[in-house]
């Protein structure tokens, strides 16, 4: 396989957020997006071009658990990714992948994952009703950013999911806590199941990556 991907960067840490906060893995981070977030954190100013073997081995370099996470950016807009999850499946990777949702990842892609977060954006809310999006994934994670509230009920409705994610959004190493506990309070007064979760970006709040 002779596709390259950009990357942003390779690196070994414990998940932050979600369901699989404190899980040990190999994040890799590549870069393009079909989205611009105003507090995306991602720099995509330093992107390095890799082909799979140098992706597999600087993996493998950077930690030996074998647990892989790839985020973005947007992974889902990468031609060759399907074939590159493939080579990391049968070295015995469990594979997460971290999705804004906006399409739904191939059928290759999707054979080789483990677990798919996706994180819709509410200030793109109008892209989310496309037929070409995710509708399935273990978990949702929406980021308290304005008036979230209608974008929540709609992504429970269009995404089937056993989990769903307020996060607090954070900006200037400030947080909206309080913002996001009361509508944690509002979404959840229905007794709704499965309810929904807070989720913290705790690699910020503990000073890990």
């Amino acid at each position: 396989m002779n596709d390259a991907f950009p990357v942003v960067e390779i690196f070994a840490s414990r998940q932050g957020e979600g369901a699989n906060t404190g899980r040990e893995a190999v994040f890799l981070r590549l870069g393009g997006c079909n989205l611009h977030c105003p507090w995306c954190d991602t720099d995509f100013t330093a992107v390095e071009s890799l082909d799979a073997e140098t992706i597999m081995c600087r993996v493998a370099e950077a930690s030996p658990v074998r647990a892989l996470i790839v985020t973005g950016g947007e992974p889902t807009i990468h031609a060759g990714l399907g074939a590159l999850l493939a080579r990391f499946k049968r070295d015995g990777y469990w594979i997460a992948m971290e999705s804004n949702g906006l399409r739904r990842p191939a059928a290759d892609v999707s054979a080789n994952l483990d677990y798919l977060a996706v994180s819709p954006k509410v200030a793109f809310a109008e892209r989310y009703r496309a037929e070409t999006m995710a509708r399935a994934a273990d978990e949702v994670r929406i980021v308290v950013d304005g008036p979230v509230r209608p974008f929540c009920d709609l992504m429970r409705g269009l995404i089937q999911a056993p989990r769903y994610f307020l996060s607090p959004c954070e900006r200037g190493g400030t947080f909206n806590f309080e913002e996001t506990a009361a509508l944690l309070g509002e979404l959840n007064a229905s007794a709704r199941e499965p309810p929904w979760l807070l989720s913290v970006q705790l690699h910020k709040l503990a000073g890990f990556r």
